[in-house]
């Protein structure tokens, strides 16, 4: 079982990524600096909070460990 701190880095380096892509995604779509900080500010912050309690509540259950 993962820590609560171990759960949250993961969530934080996986949202990197995301929040990379989808700036990237949001400026081409838009070509407004602004309207893509908001977009990408207010999609991954919900996501990183979504994405801790998912595994949180993965890992109250053994199935597919070995």
């Amino acid at each position: 079982m993962d820590t609560r701190i171990r759960s949250l880095v993961k969530s934080i380096v996986w949202r990197v990524t995301g929040i990379i892509l989808l700036g990237v995604i949001a400026y081409w779509v838009t070509g407004n600096l602004k309207e893509m900080t908001i977009i990408t500010v207010i999609f991954h912050g919900i996501r990183v909070i979504m994405y801790y309690y998912h595994e949180r509540a993965w890992n109250r259950f053994s199935w597919g460990r070995i």
